[in-house]
């Protein structure tokens, strides 16, 4: 391996993770409005765009609202749940 490509393979190491996401699941507890309320307020969609992840949520048990790095992500989780919503963190692709 040359000087170059060391070099490369570092950089691929060092780069910052993005492939993460941030998952907001159904709940017997909270309405549908607050969910869209949390969506608008903390992530800052529009109301269209709140409201159809609140749906996601509802309908299909899940929503992934935000994707990045590890740490965002993580940050997001602790601050749905200060809203009191069930969230996770994952890996992209993940199913």
């Amino acid at each position: 391996m040359t000087e170059t490509q060391a070099g490369r393979a570092e950089d691929v190491r060092v780069s910052p993770d993005h492939g993460w996401q941030t998952v907001v699941w159904d709940d017997p507890v909270n309405l549908m409005s607050y969910v869209s309320y949390v969506f608008h307020t903390y992530f800052g969609f529009d109301q269209g765009r709140a409201e159809e992840l609140m749906l996601q949520v509802h309908h299909q048990g899940r929503a992934v609202v935000a994707e990045g790095g590890r740490e965002a992500m993580e940050m997001h989780v602790e601050a749905m749940h200060g809203y009191g919503l069930w969230a996770t963190v994952r890996e992209a692709g993940a199913s």
